[in-house]
């Protein structure tokens, strides 16, 4: 009989410290966070975060990373199923958030770490090279839909994309700071009103 593998592998190593850096970012903020806390929240020694990760830096980069990828991943398949927009709106608004990766489950934080890093000049091409990668998703959503419509829109898809990402990022940072006036569904309630105003409408 073969050996049952007991030691976890470096993918569920890494998720595991995504998770407890969430949740320990989320507690003591970012700036705050030891990777001590971190390493113990996940249930783990100092010396599996380093065999992992050089830096709590690095650990973040590779966080905003994962969840570019997973969020890509996720709207790729959604878009597989409802090519009309309309539909895509109305999937991502019950999408189930409990199931995402720690950054999908919270926005808020997602928004924090973006601006934790850019504080460092340095480390701002590496936001940019996944900000491209948002950008381009959107614009492939916008030129699937017009497409799948039979519409010879005159939208500029990329143009489109970064007004929506502007979009996106706008409202997170609002509800960061008045969550009161800024509903949990603004982004995709601009978003309809954006689609009718475009003329992006179902076929």
């Amino acid at each position: 009989m073969s050996r049952v593998r007991t030691r976890p592998t470096r993918d569920d190593t890494r998720d595991k410290l995504f998770e407890a850096a969430a949740r320990v970012f989320e507690e003591d903020g970012i700036g705050g966070a030891s990777i001590e806390a971190i390493a113990a929240a996940a249930g783990f020694t100092r010396g599996a975060f380093y065999s992992n990760f050089n830096s709590k830096d690095e650990l973040i980069i590779a966080m905003l990373e994962d969840h570019v990828e997973q969020s890509i991943r996720r709207n790729m398949d959604i878009l597989a199923q409802h090519d009309n927009l309309d539909d895509f709106i109305a999937a991502l608004r019950t999408m189930d958030r409990s199931r995402q990766d720690p950054l999908g489950r919270s926005p808020l934080l997602h928004m924090e770490m973006i601006l934790y890093v850019a504080r460092a000049e340095k480390r701002r091409p590496e936001l940019a090279k996944r900000l491209r990668a948002r950008r381009k998703l959107i614009a492939d959503i916008v030129e699937a839909t017009l497409k799948s419509n039979g519409k010879n829109n005159a939208l500029n898809p990329p143009w489109m994309a970064s007004v929506v990402l502007a979009l996106e990022d706008g409202f997170r940072l609002h509800r960061l700071i008045d969550p009161e006036t800024t509903p949990a569904d603004s982004f995709l309630r601009a978003i309809t009103d954006l689609r009718r105003r475009t003329g992006l409408a179902a076929g």
